[in-house]
Order: C-alpha cells, then structure tokens, then sequence
C-alpha cells in the first residue's frame, strides 16, 4: 500500500508541475487549480508515505522520479529536447532509485 501511496503521490505532482507551465506565471485560472489541487494532493500523500517509509528514501523517490516523469513530459508534450548531459543525469536518477529500492534496507518491502 505505501508503494501504492508513493505513485500516487508522484504521478499528482507531475500533473501539478505540468499544470504549473501551463500557468503561464499564474495567469491562467485552470491550471492554476489544477496545481494548488495536485501539490495538495502530492504532498497530503507523501506525508502519509513518510509514515511507514523513511523521510529521506521517500522523498528521494518520490522526487527522483518525479524528475525523470517530468522530464519525459516535457520532451513528448512540450517539445524541449535533452541533451546527452540530461539524458546521462536523468540516468543516474533511475539508477539511483532502483538501489535504493533493491538493496537499502530502510525500506520495507
């Protein structure tokens, strides 16, 4: 279930982070409530999450993917390229997660 949480938790803030571009600096009603609502949402479940995961571990995922989410956003639906520099970071993000998940033992499977 805490995995679960953690998605759901991820997949709301790179709907916020989406919906904060399309913003346009807060000047669009829309997808200004559509970000308050989804970081509202984002943070409500990783504060659950953090309850049976530890803060750092959790919020390295939590970030980590939502980094490389948004990322593969932005390149399919926005049209902003990744150079060799990014593609090699965003990486190293996934590399890094899959670690922590396989071999940490703070996190409880």
């Amino acid at each position: 279930m805490t995995y679960l949480l953690l998605c759901l938790a991820i997949f709301a803030e790179v709907i916020a982070t989406s919906a904060l571009k399309a913003s346009d600096s807060f000047t669009k009603l829309g997808p200004v409530v559509v970000l308050v609502l989804g970081y509202g949402v984002a943070l409500y479940l990783l504060s659950v999450v953090m309850r049976s995961m530890p803060t750092g571990v959790a919020y390295a995922i939590w970030a980590g993917l939502g980094v490389v989410l948004i990322s593969l956003y932005g390149y399919f639906f926005a049209d902003e390229k990744l150079d060799p520099a990014a593609c090699i970071g965003i990486s190293l993000i996934v590399i890094g997660v899959v670690i922590i998940n396989a071999f940490s033992k703070t996190v409880t499977h």
